[in-house]
């Protein structure tokens, strides 16, 4: 579900009450813990955390227009979304995070590529996604995106 809300505040304040809080929980576990050099904003429907312009001119290959994506956040119809490109694009990340989910949540952890769905809004782990935000600068994404992204 794509919101064409234009600024986070606005996308929260559409959101169903029960998803107000935990969409806000989430927002000030990534605001609270992402290392500088990412900015908050909005992308494809979804609250947006990208390299700006102004630390990665190029953009996003797809589009250069665009800032550089990192972290998507987003209510969809039957959960919570965490898209996390640093975790699609180095291993190390990914087997991390699929190690440390079971030790925070009792329930299986349910994910693809780079999204983290949460099924059930009382039991999404803030304190290890607060952990998983503070693994990556916006130098070292930009450094693994031109290395594996940008140019396949």
């Amino acid at each position: 579900m794509q919101s064409k809300a234009t600024t986070p505040e606005q996308y929260i304040n559409e959101l169903p009450e029960d998803r107000k809080e935990v969409i806000s929980k989430i927002r000030k576990a990534i605001q609270d813990n992402l290392p500088e050099g990412f900015q908050e904003g909005m992308g494809y429907g979804m609250m947006a955390y990208f390299v700006p312009h102004s630390k990665y001119p190029d953009g996003y290959h797809c589009d250069p227009k665009l800032p550089l994506p990192f972290i998507n956040l987003a209510s969809q119809k039957n959960f919570v979304a965490l898209y996390h490109s640093g975790i699609y694009a180095k291993k190390e990340l990914y087997d991390w995070w699929v190690e440390e989910y079971p030790k925070h949540v009792k329930t299986k952890l349910d994910m693809g590529k780079s999204c983290i769905r949460f099924k059930n809004m009382k039991h999404i782990p803030y304190e290890l996604i607060a952990e998983l935000m503070t693994k990556m600068t916006a130098d070292e994404w930009i450094s693994i995106y031109e290395a594996t992204v940008k140019n396949r």
